[in-house]
């Protein structure tokens, strides 16, 4: 009888090897396994071999952050939600560093694409609300101002879990950058200060 799959014998696993990436140690199925309690079996029962297993890693940050932004309760203020989910992105990264960079590690193919797309879709959404409600020129383009946004704070974040900021750094400079964005994007400057300074102060991105 095959053996039954156990998630949480699953998520020890999928943390280990993200884990082990990210200290780049060599991962083969007898170090993967040492100190979990699970066999080698395990990596074939509940991910079909080690390309399964890469595949469940990175699709893991994704489904953490689906879940952190998911938890973002809509506002009155849509440049304070976009900004919200952004302050979710960062939360998602210090929670799970390890995760986060295995993420964006393209070598390992996703098992679900389109999900992890939607995150990136609730950006978009949120910069089109932005513009539609009027905080936003009405010639913003949302794509592109949410990929603008992502990867700004996406740099600012891989730079704190990599150790090259300090963790208090991320807010003011994340803040700063935001306000930057959005007001050459056509928010008015103290408005805009005042949404974004909101969205940080209730999410401190502390984990």
């Amino acid at each position: 009888m095959p053996r039954r799959a156990d998630p949480a014998i699953r998520s020890v696993l999928v943390e280990r090897a993200a884990r082990m990436l990210a200290d780049r140690e060599p991962v083969t199925l007898r170090a993967l396994v040492e100190g979990t309690g699970a066999s080698t079996m395990a990596v074939y029962t509940h991910f079909g071999g080690m390309p399964g297993l890469w595949s469940a890693v990175r699709q893991e940050g994704f489904t953490r952050l689906a879940a952190r932004m998911d938890a973002v309760a809509r506002t009155a203020d849509p440049v304070h939600d976009l900004v919200a989910l952004g302050v979710a992105y960062a939360r998602n990264a210090l929670a799970a560093p390890e995760l986060y960079r295995a993420m964006f590690d393209a070598r390992a193919d996703l098992a679900d694409a389109p999900a992890a797309d939607a995150t990136f879709e609730r950006l978009v959404a949120a910069a089109a609300r932005a513009r539609d409600e009027g905080r936003l020129d009405a010639a913003t383009d949302p794509r592109a101002l949410a990929t603008q946004y992502w990867a700004a704070g996406h740099g600012l974040v891989s730079l704190v879990v990599q150790g090259v900021l300090p963790g208090d750094a991320l807010a003011p400079l994340a803040t700063g950058t935001a306000v930057a964005l959005l007001t050459a994007a056509g928010d008015d400057p103290g408005r805009c200060r005042d949404s974004v300074g909101r969205a940080w102060a209730k999410g401190t991105a502390s984990g």
